[in-house]
């Protein structure tokens, strides 16, 4: 019996403590998502008209000094704020960017701590600090502030994305894995869609931030319902943690509890605990030949995949038409591709569906450049069918990354893969701010279509076991799960 047989048996596939769990999860995680949401309503690019007397009633004349702002869309914004115009656009698009920096760097210490101080500490602090950070941003007097503040909420984000969906993947059975991506990032879908609402009615962005975290300071209860991973409990050694947890687990799902000591101690047979590394550290990432290659090909696949995803998710917000409609539009699209998700998992193999979810993107992508400008419709379409193939990919790209990296590391792996989509979703506002439509939209075609290219060169995991070791990772074939 494999590992992830073993565990099946003992929690079954997906039950009512998993749904829990999940509930949990989702209501959790919504703040953290409607930070990945806002920056169209907080920092938007904003008409105006300027009243210096030299230049009286030009519009978007720079330099100056007593800038009339279109409010039609946004009452008040980070942009009008703090000026963030003529010489100071740059400032703006740093403003957008810093988020992204702040979730690289959650993603890499948050990826660390998880494996060393395990899924649900982690998930948890990275919760409370978001809600925190998030009150904090709206409050603040000056623009650096606001920056650090951004910064310190991205660092939540990443570790919240990270560890939250880890902890699914290792509370669930092997066969409910093709569900899990499009589930948790169900959050971020009802909060694409709920934020336009939001900012409909809230129009100024320190409100705003507000209505987005105030409400959730309920999640430090979360100490007392959220479980630890038996798996992880097990590589460190804490068999009878780990027993506890699986029985609590077997418990909820009505679900036998006498044989799960024997259990566990044929899960250490196939070396769960044999060939454990205390610690793991990203530099166990590159210890080996394959592991390596597979480390940089998924590192250059992440970072294509944020820079698309981020980018046109900006874009959209520009497009003519009704701003709160091309929004929540773009957000509404996101469930059939989380449907497309779910069955690209059953279906395909993983590298097939990453692939295709790429190519939906760059053709996209590519025949909205060509649209004339007046075919308002159509552009929206077409820019939308592009955000959704980018989004498919980055929550196939979850899944498939926790699979081909074994236990000891996986939470780096995910990490430092996080880590490079943050990269991508960094330099995503300056290029959206290059000024040249086309420009843009090619920058973004181009890296959707390369990062399909680099998944030829990864392993397929479908329906294989989970690994948990980095000696298993290296042997020269999966085993198909029976």
């Amino acid at each position: 019996m494999s590992a992830d047989d073993a565990f099946e048996k003992v929690i079954g596939r997906f039950g009512k403590f998993q749904s829990w769990v999940m509930f949990l999860i989702y209501i959790g995680r919504l703040p953290t998502d409607f930070q990945l949401t806002n920056v169209v309503f907080i920092l938007p690019s904003v008409e105006y008209e300027c009243t210096d007397d030299q230049v009286l009633n030009t519009t978007n004349y720079c330099p100056c000094t007593n800038p009339k702002y279109d409010t039609s869309n946004v009452v008040e914004s980070v942009t009008t704020t703090w000026n963030l115009i003529c010489n100071k656009t740059q400032l703006a698009s740093f403003a957008q960017s810093t988020l992204q920096i702040g979730i690289l760097a959650g993603s890499l210490i948050y990826g660390y701590l998880s494996d060393r101080y395990g899924r649900k500490i982690t998930t948890l602090t990275a919760l409370i600090s978001n809600v925190i950070f998030i009150i904090m941003s709206g409050v603040v007097p000056d623009l650096w502030m606001f920056l650090v503040c951004r910064f310190l909420i991205g660092t939540a984000v990443g570790g919240t994305m990270l560890c939250s969906y880890i902890l699914m993947v290792e509370l669930s059975g092997t066969s409910f894995r093709p569900y899990l991506t499009g589930l948790t990032e169900m959050a971020y879908v009802t909060a694409s869609i709920i934020q336009p609402m939001l900012a409909y009615y809230v129009r100024e962005w320190r409100y705003l931030q507000m209505v987005t975290s105030v409400p959730w300071v309920f999640v430090i209860i979360y100490y007392w319902l959220l479980p630890e991973s038996p798996r992880w409990l097990l590589t460190m050694g804490k068999k009878q943690e780990a027993i506890n947890v699986l029985t609590k687990i077997a418990k909820w799902n009505n679900r036998p509890t006498e044989n799960i000591g024997a259990i566990i101690d044929k899960i250490q047979e196939h070396s769960l605990n044999h060939n454990k590394q205390n610690h793991s550290s990203y530099l166990d990432l590159f210890k080996t030949t394959r592991l390596r290659i597979y480390t940089i090909v998924m590192a250059l696949v992440w970072f294509c995949c944020g820079h698309t995803f981020f980018g046109i998710n900006q874009y959209i917000g520009r497009l003519q038409g009704n701003f709160y409609f091309n929004v929540m539009l773009s957000g509404l699209f996101l469930l059939p591709g989380v449907v497309l998700n779910i069955l690209s998992c059953l279906f395909l193999q993983r590298k097939i569906g990453v692939i295709a979810s790429f190519l939906i993107a760059a053709v996209s992508l590519t025949v909205f450049i060509f649209i004339p400008s007046n075919a308002y419709t159509m552009s929206l379409v077409f820019a939308v069918f592009g955000q959704m193939g980018a989004y498919m990919a980055f929550i196939q790209i979850y899944l498939y990354t926790s699979e081909v990296f074994p236990t000891v590391v996986r939470n780096s792996a995910m990490g430092f893969a996080s880590m490079s989509a943050r990269v991508g979703g960094f330099a995503a506002p300056f290029v959206v701010n290059i000024g040249i439509e086309w420009a843009s939209i090619t920058i973004f075609s181009t890296v959707a279509l390369v990062a399909g290219f680099l998944c030829f060169l990864l392993p397929d995991t479908k329906d294989t076991v989970l690994l948990n070791t980095i000696q298993q990772t290296e042997q020269s074939e999966r085993k198909i799960k029976s």
